[in-house]
């Protein structure tokens, strides 16, 4: 799917600062704790990112090998740092294309998620089959659910906090461009259903509810003529157009959509069905204009590089907060901001995943954002000039009575490549600082990851 250059440009945006790549596998005991370790805070939290090897640079943010990072905490104290690559059959070598031009499912990076489910421990990309591995990040191999699964997986599954189930969907380049899948709780692929859609999209994230799957349907599309170049395959097509589908998850298959103005969405926070029966979905916009910038600056192609506003998470621009209302009964889609600041990387407490939720986290420039959707106002935490947050990762309290936002955020925050890393703590609730792991290396900004507790493993 993609091509790797030879030899690493260091000035490629991607690869430097916040970004800098590091070069091997270490592990760290007894970490430095600032603060007040909760004592519910007893497992692992785990993070995923690209991370380019020694000597080369894969052209893309997105297309550099998969690094897993880990801090082991328990009874109040950080016992553990560790750092792995995901041993893919990429990469000890193998080619993504065969050379009877099928994908090989298993040659992938698996550089962007990571999550715990039915006692496993996956990692995730979304051109390919997720690799498991064990607490201690080294790896077991692919996954394919007892070989039922036979299309890419998406690295944003989505777990309904009733059923236990894992909805999630495969996309690709040729048919079947969409299919559905749902896993039981326990770990069974139960449930496989192609998705009618008019071509292959670069389809990152989508939305459950309580009754539906919301659909992202929307203008970055494959365009094979890019691969000569490096990277990522994609483009913006303004003739493919934007729209939202609802699916019943009671009638898998059966898709309504609603058009929308054209959009790119990379990450969602959560949909839920409000008392008029609409289903409300918020995510992270980009305009065409903002999606140009970013992309360029992950080394990506784009056909009409646009300066745009914005911060920069890294080296990266990101979008802003929107809030889509789509009504079944008058099939119309309405559409509002409800930030004008760059974010990305939105986050809820996920025991409220597909249900009603009132607060919204996110990351912006050296700061980490709480959203109250319901009052429309927000409070923030600043992390440091200079300094780059990750995602906020919601943990929740031991005595949380109910209360949504009753917990902790925890991010990793990049302070730079000479200047070393922290497993930041806050309180969910009010944004103040509970404690901080001091890193013993710099941990690079990544993509998205998870709390393991003991009791998942």
């Amino acid at each position: 799917m993609t091509t790797t250059k030879d030899t690493a440009e260091p000035n490629e945006p991607y690869l430097v600062g916040h970004f800098t790549p590091v070069t091997d596998e270490t592990e760290g005991l007894g970490l430095k704790v600032t603060g007040t370790l909760p004592p519910e805070l007893n497992g692992r939290y785990l993070r995923n990112g690209p991370n380019a090897r020694p000597g080369q640079a894969p052209g893309h943010l997105f297309t550099g090998s998969g690094m897993l990072h880990g801090v082991r905490l328990r009874d109040g104290r950080a016992e553990w740092y560790r750092n792995r690559w995901v041993r893919t059959s990429k990469l000890a070598g193998a080619p993504f294309s065969r050379a009877d031009g099928t994908a090989d499912l298993t040659a992938v990076n698996a550089n962007t998620h990571v999550i715990a489910h039915a006692d496993k421990l996956l990692t995730l990309v979304e051109n390919g089959f997720p690799y498991e591995v064990t607490g201690d990040l080294e790896t077991v191999g692919p996954c394919t659910f007892g070989g039922r699964l036979t299309t890419a997986m998406t690295a944003h599954p989505k777990e309904d906090p009733v059923t236990g189930e894992l909805l999630f969907f495969g996309y690709g380049a040729v048919p079947p461009y969409l299919t559905y899948h749902r896993l039981s709780a326990v770990g069974e692929l139960v449930e496989s259903r192609e998705i009618t859609v008019p071509a292959g999209t670069m389809m990152h994230d989508f939305a459950i509810t309580e009754n539906h799957v919301v659909w992202l349907d929307l203008p970055v599309v494959f365009d094979r003529t890019l691969l000569a170049g490096g990277g990522m395959p994609m483009r913006w097509d303004d003739s493919y157009g934007a729209r939202l589908g609802l699916m019943r998850r009671d009638a898998a298959g059966e898709v309504r959509w609603f058009d929308i103005d054209p959009c790119y969405v990379f990450h969602v926070g959560n949909a839920h069905e409000d008392a008029a029966g609409r289903v409300v979905l918020d995510a992270v916009r980009y305009s065409r204009e903002a999606f140009g910038t970013m992309w360029q600056a992950m080394g990506g192609h784009v056909a009409h590089p646009t300066a745009a506003t914005g911060w920069v998470l890294g080296e990266t621009q990101v979008g802003s907060v929107h809030r889509w209302l789509l009504d079944p009964a008058t099939g119309t889609a309405s559409e509002q901001p409800l930030d004008d600041r760059g974010v990305e990387m939105p986050t809820i407490n996920d025991a409220l995943t597909g249900r009603h939720h009132r607060y919204l986290y996110a990351g912006a420039s050296h700061t980490l954002v709480k959203y109250d959707t319901e009052a429309g106002t927000a409070r923030t935490y600043g992390t440091g000039a200079g300094t780059s947050p990750g995602e906020a990762v919601f943990v929740p309290a031991r005595d949380a009575d109910g209360e949504e936002d009753a917990g902790y955020l925890l991010s990793m925050v990049s302070h730079g490549p000479d200047r070393g890393s922290e497993l930041l703590v806050l309180d969910a609730g009010d944004m103040t600082r509970v404690a901080s792991v001091e890193m013993p290396r710099h941990v690079p900004a990544g993509f998205h990851g998870s709390w393991v507790p003991d009791s998942a493993t």
